[in-house]
């Protein structure tokens, strides 16, 4: 077995076990958790030092897996999103499924569809959305790679991930869109 299917492999333990991993995302590393267990979510919150009222985003591995967290989103948001090839979250009305804690007050979720092969074998192995919150005490610079990363972070989780630990490239947070009242595609990030 590879390193990356050991890293798939822990990761889902960790997961399962309600903890947390750092993890390279299709964007920056991030600290995740299982979106659908309330209690792995206040984990997260506490490690940030996060106020529980700014929500986090939700990966998932298909454009299929949205219809499970949120209601009847609107075709035009994957017309955007296959049209474009930086990643992009997405903010969709009427969250379900999910852990309370992951809801905005107005009852929206942020979710991106990933793209990146090491998070799409996580996620579809899980056979659940995970947590992606970048990995930085909040009100700090997120890392733009693993080296950044504080090590208070990397003591507070259960699982490092090797996978893509000496890349140099430096990352940056996805565009954030919403569908506004008028139906249209607006940029929020």
């Amino acid at each position: 077995m590879n390193d990356f299917e050991n890293d798939i492999n822990e990761c889902c333990r960790v997961l399962e076990a309600g903890g947390l991993i750092l993890y390279p995302t299709d964007t920056i590393w991030g600290i995740g958790c299982d979106a659908t267990n309330e209690k792995a979510v206040e984990k997260i919150y506490a490690l940030k030092k996060r106020n529980d009222k700014k929500s986090m985003i939700i990966l998932v591995a298909e454009e299929k897996d949205v219809y499970g967290f949120a209601e009847n989103p609107d075709r035009k948001i994957f017309e955007y999103l296959s049209s474009t090839h930086i990643p992009t979250t997405v903010i969709y009305e009427h969250a379900k499924n999910i852990a309370q804690n992951l809801i905005s007050s107005d009852g929206t979720i942020a979710i991106r569809i990933v793209k990146d092969n090491f998070c799409k074998a996580l996620i579809a192995q899980f056979k659940k959305p995970i947590v992606s919150t970048s990995a930085n005490i909040s009100g700090k610079p997120f890392p733009k790679n693993f080296n950044g990363i504080q090590p208070e972070i990397k003591n507070g989780v259960d699982h490092i991930v090797q996978h893509r630990q000496n890349d140099i490239m430096s990352s940056q947070p996805s565009s954030i869109i919403k569908l506004n009242t008028a139906g249209k595609i607006e940029i929020l990030r």
